[in-house]
């Protein structure tokens, strides 16, 4: 990813759905304007969810993903499915398409309804319009395609860019906490776990927050920060540290300065904080035996001393004193039943968008398993999340009414 491209955690994620042989790789192709996906009259051509980040106009920048025909038929067919259904968990704005020179099936039917349950906005395009003799009218949320000809394409971009337009609600990392001319200091420590040669995606996108708030960026690693902060002309309105770095950067900043972590902002930013904190109230109560599920968004080369595998489970063990049984996922996969598990330990989510991210913490409280973040769990573990959370008094507030 180039500095100047748009992670695809950050984009409009468009999902296409549909029954085989509806046309809906073909009108994905029509939508981008590319062969993104495989295209013939064989039934079940796209076997699995295809992503492509791309700018959309008038949306910007998104993220189209064509899936699997979901009548697909078969114990393979059946894999293909639910693959195509995971992807309802990070769909912003879904598409069905249908083949409009037929009645909607059971199955389109009961995906509407299921879309609907989880409020996510669909359109429906009505495919193969240049084969229809006679139209009937179509409901406010249809309307009718032809990807051979082209008609209704440029309608249903539109359309689409009006749903992301009403759906915009502006989130801020830290934005929204800073006044212009404010000094940020950021804590980044160099170790075995540091990428070569950058910055991880939390430290960038608190580089530009506080650069689009007209405020000054410090950076420094842990082991500098006491001179970095008596080197300022006058103090900062806020530390953030990775947190693993938590205890030495507490340490090292005067009570008086405001700090929290990467992880708690990302939290904040793209999840649900208090619930996130409550989260953290499970991990003094684990037994032996109790199952704790440690999930990361992305997928990474893990280095012998990772914090998700190695790091966390040590901390976790010697906070509460037993050895609870530990389970992992990383990437796209996150379990469907969580109901065995006693507490769920999440990642900041920088590489999920905001609507996985939300569904992963309401499945969790849907199951009524408490769901903390890396950050939370270690300013927690630390005895020090209250000092965390100073940033954020409406939070502070709310814990203690």
């Amino acid at each position: 990813m180039g500095l100047n491209d748009v992670t695809s955690a950050e984009r409009l994620h468009i999902g296409f759905f549909g029954v085989r042989n509806a046309g809906k790789s073909s009108i994905v192709n029509a939508v981008t304007g590319q062969n993104l996906s495989v295209v013939s009259d064989v039934k079940g051509t796209t076997t699995d969810p295809v992503k492509k980040a791309m700018e959309l106009l008038p949306l910007g920048p998104v993220v189209i993903i064509d899936t699997p025909g979901l009548d697909d038929e078969g114990d393979l067919g059946r894999l293909r499915v639910e693959k195509a259904k995971q992807i309802f968990n990070q769909t912003d704005i879904a598409v069905l398409v249908t083949d409009g020179t037929r009645e909607r099936t059971a199955l389109e039917q009961e995906l509407l309804r299921q879309l609907a349950e989880r409020n996510i906005p669909c359109l429906t395009a009505c495919n193969k319009a240049d084969l229809i003799a006679e139209r009937a009218a179509l409901p406010e949320n249809a309307i009718y395609t032809s990807a051979v000809t082209g008609e209704g394409i440029r309608e249903l971009k539109e359309r689409l860019g009006a749903f992301a337009r009403s759906r915009k609600n502006p989130r801020f990392l830290l934005r929204d906490l800073l006044h212009p001319q404010d000094i940020v200091v950021l804590v980044i420590p160099i170790d075995e776990s540091a990428p070569k040669g950058r910055l991880i995606l939390p430290q960038q996108m608190a580089l530009r927050d506080i650069l689009d708030a007209h405020a000054a960026a410090v950076c420094c690693q842990d082991t500098e920060l006491k001179e970095t902060l008596a080197g300022l002309s006058r103090p900062p309105a806020m530390v953030v540290t990775d947190s693993q770095a938590f205890g030495r950067v507490s340490r090292d900043t005067p009570e008086e300065i405001p700090l929290t972590s990467f992880s708690i902002l990302m939290a904040r930013y793209k999840g649900d904080l208090k619930t996130l904190i409550r989260g953290a109230s499970a991990l003094k109560s684990l037994k032996a035996g109790d199952r704790v599920l440690i999930s990361e968004g992305c997928t990474h080369h893990r280095q012998c001393n990772d914090i998700g595998t190695v790091k966390l489970p040590g901390w976790i063990e010697a906070f509460c004193g037993a050895r609870p049984e530990f389970s992992f996922t990383s990437g796209g996969t996150f379990p469907e039943d969580l109901s065995s598990y006693r507490l769920i330990v999440h990642c900041g989510g920088c590489m999920l968008n905001e609507t996985a991210m939300k569904n992963r913490i309401a499945k969790a409280v849907q199951a009524h398993v408490p769901i903390v973040n890396y950050g939370i769990a270690i300013a927690h573990m630390n005895g020090m999340l209250r000092r965390s959370l100073q940033p954020f008094p409406d939070i502070l507030e709310a814990l203690d009414s």
